[in-house]
């Protein structure tokens, strides 16, 4: 195979491909039926025009028929009048438009059979053109219904290039809410270690230690402080007679503590206070 040929051949096969992938079945059909329906109406046109014809040639042979028989007339009256040469040139024409009268029937005659020829023709086409419309309702249905199972199909199973991308697009945005989910799970668990708080303060962990401690002095300190406030008070309570009624002792307790806490103990406890926090 040479190389042009070789070449027309790939072309072919290409274009062939291409038809077959953009070639939609029911418009073929439809394309078809319709051809089909045309032929129908040439082979009818066909018949008409046949039928003229033939007409034509039964009218032409009907005048000569009536020619025939003036001429006829035309020879019997010559020879009643004793004119053999006037008869006998009727008798001519007589003879001529018979023969033509023969001719005539001869081509009406090839007329009719085709005319029958084309009838038959007709008949059988349009039973076929008939017989290829249930069949091609009937495959444009069964085609419709192909391609609406086809694509209820990828549907439900999520495939064919519109659906692919539809699920791209939701593996897109579940990646997208994952990472954002977890960045705030990160900045929350920053937050809650005080790691924000060591970027933005310029103090150190020897810094934070020591403020830690210095909290924690103050806190024991101000708690012995009650204590020995609670002590104190409740030792004046022990002399006293004990009541059937909790609440009224708690009372009377609460008063006498807040009785004897005068402005020298508040002023204590505040010095202390400040030479804690100045150690």
């Amino acid at each position: 195979m040479g190389i042009l040929s070789r070449t027309s051949y790939i072309i072919r096969s290409k274009l062939n491909s291409v038809l077959n992938r953009a070639e939609d079945p029911t418009e073929t059909l439809d394309y078809s039926y319709e051809q089909m329906r045309d032929q129908l109406q040439q082979v009818k046109r066909g018949i008409a025009d046949l039928t003229t014809q033939k007409k034509r040639l039964e009218m032409q042979k009907r005048r000569l028929e009536e020619n025939v028989d003036k001429h006829n007339d035309q020879a019997r009256t010559a020879v009643q009048q004793g004119r053999e040469d006037l008869a006998r040139r009727a008798l001519e024409k007589k003879k001529t438009k018979m023969n033509q009268i023969e001719d005539l029937e001869r081509q009406i005659s090839d007329l009719q059979q085709q005319q029958d020829k084309l009838i038959e023709q007709k008949n059988t086409l349009q039973s076929r053109i008939e017989e290829f419309r249930t069949k091609k309702e009937t495959m444009k249905a069964r085609h419709e219904a192909a391609k609406a199972s086809s694509q209820v199909s990828e549907a439900v199973t999520a495939t064919g290039e519109e659906f692919e991308d539809v699920g791209r697009a939701i593996e897109r945005a579940e990646e997208k809410t994952e990472d954002m989910e977890a960045r705030a799970a990160a900045m929350d668990e920053l937050q809650e270690s005080g790691a924000f708080e060591d970027v933005l303060s310029d103090k150190d962990d020897i810094d934070r230690e020591l403020e830690q401690l210095e909290t924690d002095s103050g806190v024991e300190a101000e708690l012995e402080t009650l204590k020995s406030e609670m002590g104190e008070g409740g030792g004046e309570t022990d002399a006293e007679p004990a009541g059937d009624v909790e609440s009224e002792a708690v009372e009377e307790d609460i008063e006498d503590m807040e009785a004897e806490v005068d402005d020298s103990e508040v002023e204590a406890e505040l010095a202390e206070l400040q030479d804690e926090e100045n150690a």
